[in-house]
């Protein structure tokens, strides 16, 4: 398979990703919507490939600064890597 055949097969397979619960956020799928692979972010943060995996399942979350940096190598805003209507509301006291 190819690198354009393997971004089709993968943009494909966005919607699974999309629906898994509880994403906080929204790294995996801006790989693969920018054709990038775990393994390439893992490369240009200088992390364990294993840790991009956990952000990418939701397992854990990266630091501010790296969600920063993450946005900045994807050419992306913040804000496009979060899904804010997966977080607890906040109630008031």
């Amino acid at each position: 398979m190819n690198s354009a055949e393997k971004c089709l097969y993968l943009r494909c397979n966005t919607n699974k990703i999309a629906k898994m619960e509880h994403n906080i956020n929204r790294i995996k799928v801006v790989l693969v919507d920018k054709c990038k692979t775990n393994k390439w972010l893992a490369e240009q943060l200088g992390v364990a490939p294993t840790t991009v995996s956990k952000w990418c399942t939701n397992a854990a979350q990266p630091p501010l600064e790296t969600l920063m940096h993450i946005a900045r190598l994807l050419e992306v805003q913040v804000d496009d890597l979060l899904r804010f209507e997966e977080l607890p509301a906040i109630s008031e006291q």
